[in-house]
């Protein structure tokens, strides 16, 4: 069992109080290490190493912060297994799948660093003479970064490179479920020798440690991934001192299809959009199916048949597809939603058990659920487990409607060969991101934000980079 301390001013340091939290496996259920319970002392004194240096590292070339996020980038690519295997360990996620987050943690940071050049000001023309307005984007100074647990380590990487390229400091607060790769990433930062301070890793309760990093007045912008309630905790905790907030929070992603769609490309792609990551757990996955009635019996029996090719079991094994769900209480409450869908008249097509050979862990099958109606709960709350529900309609007015009729706004998805069909979803439905005969995937280069309760502000891409950045406005004159 591996034991873990705060990464805090470059030096690895025990709770203040000498508390720890037992992290479990939860394929086997096993206890596989120890992090710290930190205080709202340990929080305060991450938040201080992180002031401390902070006009330092804003003074240094963008070019050379670039340096040293490539250092930390290198770290990756050379332990690659090393992570990987963390994650899979910590999360659940299927061993190939946690190798690609950790590619995709390196895609991150990577294009933070091309941004070292490019990060940009402008000059407007004044109402008087002999004047001119500049507008300079500026680092925030000290940021904190709350960590989810279904993607650990790639986005540290989302909000590492953004923060340290843009002239930031950062607290890094992984989820006290997966601590064990935001430690594992410490040592990549200590052995890249950035200055002390401007990373700090600290593991804690959030009731603890994350509001004592949201409330700290020397903390100016906080980025957190997580669910709806988390956001919501952190927008009123962030008002005391009018912190800045980005907000990524949760979804209930709606995949309409078409009675023109190609329906083995989508049945996969509907699939593959709900049991990608970890037994569903991922805020663009497919939440909810809506499919035109004239092709429901057929596009239905091919959706089954692909759930059904999905192996449930120890995600290091190679022919496995989905792993457990994260927590013994993420599992039950799957269980009661699909029970009480059951119980409103949906139908049970595949799945809706725990694997009867599976003794330990917290799996469930991969579950198709038909009959299912828009007032169900099923299909108003996010599941985030392996359960699939279908609604059928008549008419895209009436499927954009459905599927606009939500809490939630992050992504959603349309399958259709119709051009004209595919554009009016584009332009009418309520969602930050919309795929178009493809299932919901992040890229660098775009832009990853939601609309509704789904959260405030983004990440990724252009914009994703300046939300890491202030204006400061200054007026010359020159005569």
């Amino acid at each position: 069992m591996k034991k873990y301390n705060n990464f805090i001013n470059g030096k690895f340091v025990p709770a203040s109080n000498g508390a720890v939290i037992k992290v479990i496996n939860p394929a086997t259920e096993e206890v596989i290490s120890e992090v710290p319970d930190s205080t709202d002392e340990d929080a305060n004194k991450a938040v201080e190493a992180a002031y401390s240096v902070r006009k330092e590292w804003a003074r240094l070339p963008a070019i050379e912060r670039a340096d040293y996020i490539r250092k930390l980038t290198k770290g990756l690519k050379d332990n690659k297994d090393l992570f990987a295997k963390t994650v899979c360990e910590e999360q659940g996620k299927i061993f190939g799948l946690a190798q690609g987050e950790v590619d995709f943690a390196v895609s991150l940071m990577e294009f933070a660093a091309e941004w070292a050049r490019r990060i940009e000001g402008e000059i407007i023309p004044s109402d008087f003479k002999d004047q001119n307005i500049l507008i300079f984007r500026e680092p925030y100074g000290v940021c904190a970064g709350i960590i989810p647990w279904n993607f650990p380590l790639a986005i540290i990487g989302r909000k590492i490179g953004p923060a340290l390229i843009s002239g930031n400091c950062m607290i890094l607060k992984p989820s006290t479920d997966t601590p064990n790769s935001a430690f594992e990433f410490a040592q990549i930062v200590q052995q890249a020798g950035l200055p002390n301070g401007v990373i700090n890793v600290i593991s804690g309760r959030g009731s603890k440690v994350g509001k004592a990093l949201v409330t700290n007045p020397k903390v100016a912008f906080v980025s957190i991934t997580g669910s709806v309630e988390a956001g919501q905790q952190v927008m009123r905790d962030a008002a005391e001192n009018m912190t800045r907030i980005s907000l990524e929070l949760g979804g209930k992603a709606p995949y309409i299809v078409m009675d023109d769609a190609d329906l083995d490309l989508t049945a996969a792609a509907c699939s593959s959009g709900r049991f990608f990551n970890v037994a569903g757990q991922i805020c663009i996955g497919a939440e909810r199916i809506y499919v035109q009635e004239g092709i429901a019996p057929k596009f239905i029996k091919k959706l089954v048949e692909e759930v059904k090719k999905v192996k449930v079991g120890d995600p290091m094994q190679a022919d496995v597809g989905m792993g457990p769900l994260i927590t013994k209480a993420s599992l039950e409450r799957v269980e009661q939603m699909v029970n009480k869908a059951v119980s409103e008249g949906a139908k049970v097509l595949c799945g809706g058990k725990r694997p009867a050979n599976l003794k330990k862990g917290f799996f469930y099958e991969g579950t198709v659920l038909s009959n299912c109606r828009q007032d169900m709960e099923i299909i108003r709350k996010e599941i985030f487990g392996p359960v699939l529900p279908v609604v059928t309609f008549k008419t895209v007015d009436e499927a954009i409607a459905l599927a606009n009729d939500c809490e939630y706004g992050l992504a959603s998805s349309i399958y259709t060969t119709n051009m004209r069909t595919a554009m009016k979803a584009a332009n009418e439905l309520e969602f930050g991101e919309t795929y178009i005969n493809r299932s919901a995937m992040d890229q660098v280069q775009g832009f990853h934000a939601g609309w509704k309760k789904s959260g405030i502000g983004g990440e990724d891409g252009k914009y994703g980079t300046l939300e890491y950045t202030h204006t400061r406005v200054v007026t010359v004159n020159y005569a």
